[in-house]
């Protein structure tokens, strides 16, 4: 009795042990390497959109250009890694994010209280807003309320989707997977308006482009951040330790007036 009884012993230690090392083993896989794994890949992937002058969209010769392309390639730099654009659909680059496409999201994403639910923000390093753009000559809208039984275009998935659903009156909203078709449509006439972020709306009209206005009234005022999983603590402070570098150093500054012809840092201050 006495032998079994050791080997019980026995028995009952070594599944402690063994117990004790399967929880240490799953404590670790919880460990943050996030910022490492960007290191140690050499690129930090960046999701985007393509279409959304003057953030991100192809040039002539189908390049990438745009505030936001320029501001991730000087992130990578302080990263000390390559910028490596991953090309997405905005309608679905949150969830996209979350299932590892890509280590962030650079796509002029405002920060709402239901993003936050499933995703942090580095930022905001813009505070814009949704503003309501018509075709140049169009008399009859002037005003938000002057949108009543009118066609509406949004880009899906966008906070510009939210804010014309705010607007009292309005005949119809269409969904454009991409901002610049909305922009084409209102200037053959088969749209009355369009609901986009400040920057782009004034971009257009800044380039010379007459065939839009944007009026007075602004819809919401949205702050808008860089996406980063919850889980990628390290990343998170890495990517915000580079913002505070690139706004002290003036490198955001010059990016600003680069793409929207001023310093919009300088403007807030």
């Amino acid at each position: 009795m006495k032998r079994i009884g050791i080997i019980m012993l026995s028995v009952i230690m070594a599944f402690t042990l063994f117990t004790a090392c399967g929880s240490s083993t799953s404590g670790n896989s919880g460990v943050d390497n996030s910022l490492q794994r960007v290191k140690d890949s050499g690129k930090l992937s960046i999701g985007l959109d393509d279409s959304y002058p003057p953030m991100e969209f192809r040039n002539d010769k189908n390049e990438l250009e745009g505030f936001d392309i320029d501001l991730g390639k000087e992130l990578a730099k302080k990263l000390g890694v390559k910028y490596n654009p991953v090309v997405t659909d905005f309608n679905g680059i949150v969830l996209a994010l979350k299932s590892g496409k890509f280590d962030a999201i650079l796509a002029t994403l405002s920060i709402t209280d239901e993003r936050k639910k499933s995703i942090d923000f580095v930022g905001p390093y813009i505070n814009g807003g949704q503003i309501i753009v018509v075709k140049s000559g169009n008399k009859s809208i002037n005003t938000k309320e002057d949108l009543k039984n009118k066609i509406i275009g949004v880009q899906l998935g966008s906070t510009g989707e939210q804010a014309a659903g705010s607007v009292n009156g309005v005949k119809e909203i269409k969904k454009y997977d991409k901002i610049t078709e909305a922009f084409h449509e209102v200037n053959i006439g088969r749209i009355d308006a369009l609901v986009c972020d400040s920057e782009v709306g004034e971009y257009y009209v800044a380039k010379g482009r007459k065939d839009y206005t944007i009026l007075k009234d602004k819809l919401t005022k949205e702050p808008v951040g860089i996406g980063v999983n919850k889980k990628d603590k390290k990343l998170h402070q890495a990517l915000s330790k580079a913002m505070d570098e690139l706004k002290k150093d003036g490198t955001l500054s010059k990016l600003s007036v680069k793409w929207f012809g001023h310093d919009i840092y300088k403007d807030n201050n």
